[in-house]
C-alpha cells in the first residue's frame, strides 16, 4: 500500500521590505518573517542571538536560512555567529554568575515555576513552532512542549532539594559538612530532533543549580531555543544568565571555544557519538565536567510469551514516533520465530495506514525527515537489507524531491544488515528472527552503543534476567516509552556519560565541597 502526501502544504510568502532606517528595517523584517509562523504571540519569534540580555546579529551580518522540512520553504533567518560572539556570550555568562549563583534556591524555584507557567500559557504557539521547524506532527509538537516544560517544573522543585550532608568524624573536636555549589558557566549543545526538550532537560538543571549558560542550538531548529530564552526573560531570569549563539558554518570554532574556554566549567551535549567523542576530548583539555547523551541502537525484543497486540502498539510508538528520529527509538526489532509471522503482518498492516505529510495537516500521522541526508541514510539501509535477502512488507521508498520517506517494515532482515550496525534515525522497522533467549541477548548486546533497550514478555523470571543482562542504561519492559523528567536518562558504553533528569540530575551541575570544622 502506498503512502500519500497530505493534500497541500501551507504557502509561505514573504512581502517585500522597504528600507527607511536600519532600526525600522530590522523591525519590519522581523515582523514580516514572524508572520510566516502564524503564532498567536509573534513576539516569541526571534531572529537574533542573545548575548548579555541583548538580541544581536552576527558581527559580519551573516545569516543562516532556516527551512520547514515539510515544504523546504524558508521560515526565516538567524545569525551565523562565530568565535567572537561565542567569547562574548561566555563572558556575559561569567559576569552574571556571581549574582545568579548566590540567589536562594527558593528564588530560583519561583522563577523557574514562572517559566513553566509561561510555557503552559503559550502551549499552542510553542507546539506549532516545533512542528514548523522540525516537521513532526502538531500533536507531537505540542506533546514535546508538555515534555519540555516538565523539566522546568521538575528542576524548579529540585532546586530546593540540593541537600548537603553531615559526616561523623573520628575525632571529638571535628565536624565534617558537605555542601553543594553550582559548577559555574555551562555550555549547552543540543540536537534538532527535540528542539525544545533537549534544551530544557539541560537548562532547567543548570538554572536550578545556580549556573549560567551559553546555548548553541542546532541550525535546523533554532527558533524554539530562542523562544525559550524569551520566555525565561519574561519569567525573571536576569540578563546574561542565558545566552544563545546560533551557528552553522562556524560550528567547529564555536564548539571548540565552548569546550576549551577556561571560563566554562561544564559541557553538556546531546547528539551523535562521533561528535560526543570530539567534544569530550576538547573538554578534557581543562578537565571540565561533562554530560554526554550520544547515539543509540536500541534492541526491541518480542518473546514467544509476549502480548502481541501490546507489542505491536508499543513498536509503533517506539519506532515511528517523530518518524523514527529519536535517540531511544527501536532500531533492531528481534521477534521470536513462533510469533514472527503474526507480529510482522500486524505491524505492517498498522504502518500501511499511516499518512505522511505536513505536520500542521490534521490528517497527517507522520511528518518528514529533517533533510535529504536523513532520507539518503534510510534509503541506504533499506537497499542494503534488501540486497542481503530482506523483504519489503510496506513502504521502502523516499518520496521524490522531498524529505519524506515512506514508513517501512522489512522482514527476514539478516543479522549482518547495515541497519543492525548503525542507528537509522528514520521510519524503518527491520525485523530479525530469533529462537532462544541467549541468542537474542548476544544479538542485542553486539553493538558499541548502550542507550536503551525494550522487550516484551509475561515471564517474571525472564523479565528480571533480560533486564539485567541487556547492556544499556535504560530498559523498558512491556512498554515502548521511557522518557520522563523524573527518571535518570542516559546510556553506557559509547552512548554517553552522566545522567539527565531524575532525582540526581541536578548533581551533574554542582560541585560537592567538604568543610571540616576543627577546634570545637
Amino acid at each position: 500500500m502506498s503512502h500519500r502526501l497530505s493534500p497541500a502544504f501551507s504557502s509561505l510568502l514573504k512581502p517585500p521590505i522597504f528600507s527607511i532606517s536600519p532600526q525600522i528595517t530590522r523591525y519590519r523584517m522581523a515582523s514580516s518573517q514572524a508572520s510566516v509562523f502564524g503564532l498567536k504571540d509573534p513576539s516569541l519569534i526571534k531572529f537574533q542571538g542573545l548575548i548579555g540580555g541583548k538580541w544581536v546579529d552576527a558581527k559580519d551580518g551573516a545569516k543562516i536560512v532556516v527551512k520547514n522540512p515539510a515544504s523546504n520553504q524558508e521560515l526565516g533567518t538567524v545569525p551565523e555567529m562565530g568565535l567572537a560572539e561565542t567569547k562574548e556570550a561566555i563572558d556575559a555568562a561569567a559576569k552574571a554568575f556571581p549574582t545568579w549563583s548566590t540567589t536562594t534556591a527558593k528564588e530560583r524555584h519561583d522563577i523557574l515555576m514562572k517559566m513553566y507557567a509561561l510555557m503552559q500559557q503559550h502551549h499552542d504557539d510553542l507546539g506549532r513552532l516545533i512542528t514548523l521547524e522540525n516537521g513532526k506532527t502538531l500533536t507531537e509538537g505540542k506533546g514535546e512542549n508538555t515534555y519540555s516544560s516538565s523539566f522546568i517544573e521538575w528542576y524548579a522543585e529540585e532546586a530546593i532539594r540540593t541537600y548537603g550532608e553531615q559526616i561523623p568524624s573520628a575525632f571529638k573536636n571535628v565536624r565534617n559538612v558537605v555542601i553543594k555549589q553550582p559548577v559555574g558557566v555551562v555550555s549547552i549543545m543540543t540536537p534538532w530532533n527535540f528542539p525544545s526538550a533537549m534544551i530544557t532537560r539541560k537548562l532547567g538543571a543548570a538554572l536550578a543549580a545556580g549556573c549560567t549558560t551559553v546555548i548553541k542550538p542546532p541550525p535546523e531548529t533554532p527558533f524554539s531555543a530562542l523562544a525559550l530564552a524569551e520566555l525565561a526573560s519574561r519569567a525573571g531570569v536576569p540578563d546574561g544568565v542565558i545566552n544563545v549563539v546560533t551557528t552553522e558554518k562556524n560550528v567547529t570554532v564555536v564548539g571548540k571555544e565552548m569546550c576549551e574556554s577556561p571560563i566554562v566549567k561544564k559541557v553538556t551535549f546531546t547528539g551523535s557519538t562521533p561528535v560526543a567523542k570530539l567534544l569530550a576530548g576538547m573538554a578534557a583539555s581543562t578537565l571540565k565536567k561533562v554530560s554526554l547523551e550520544a547515539g543509540g541502537n536500541a534492541p526491541f525484543i518480542i518473546f514467544d510469551d509476549a502480548n502481541i497486540d501490546e507489542a505491536v502498539a508499543a513498536a509503533i510508538v517506539c519506532k515511528f514516533r517523530s518518524s523514527g528520529q529519536t535517540c531511544v527509538c527501536a532500531n533492531r526489532i528481534y521477534v521470536h520465530s513462533t510469533v514472527y509471522a503474526e507480529f510482522a503482518s500486524r505491524l505492517a498492516e498498522k504502518v500501511a495506514a499511516f499518512k505522511i505529510g505536513d505536520g500542521l495537516d490534521e490528517a497527517t500521522t507522520h511528518g518528514p525527515l529533517i533533510h535529504s541526508r536523513a532520507t539518503q541514510k534510510v534509503t541506504r539501509h533499506v537497499e542494503d537489507a534488501v540486497s542481503k535477502g530482506a523483504q519489503v512488507l510496506v513502504g521502502g521508498k523516499v518520496v521524490e524531491d522531498t524529505n519524506f520517506f515512506q514508513p517501512t517494515v522489512l522482514s527476514d532482515v539478516p543479522a549482518d544488515a547495515l541497519v543492525n550496525d548503525e542507528e537509522t534515525f528514520g521510519p524503518l522497522a527491520a525485523l530479525v528472527k530469533f529462537d532462544t533467549e541467549d541468542e537474542v541477548i548476544i544479538l542485542a548486546n553486539s553493538t558499541t552503543f548502550g542507550l536503551a533497550g525494550y522487550f516484551f514478555s509475561r515471564d517474571v523470571g525472564r523479565a528480571w534476567r533480560v533486564a539485567e543482562r541487556l547492556e544499556v542504561g535504560m530498559v523498558a519492559v512491556n512498554t515502548g516509552l521511557i522518557s520522563q523528567a523524573t527518571i535518570p536518562f542516559g546510556g553506557i558504553k559509547e552512548s554517553g556519560l552522566g545522567r539527565e533528569g531524575g532525582p540526581h540530575g541536578i548533581d551533574e551541575y554542582m560541585n560537592e565541597k567538604l568543610i571540616v570544622f576543627g577546634g570545637l
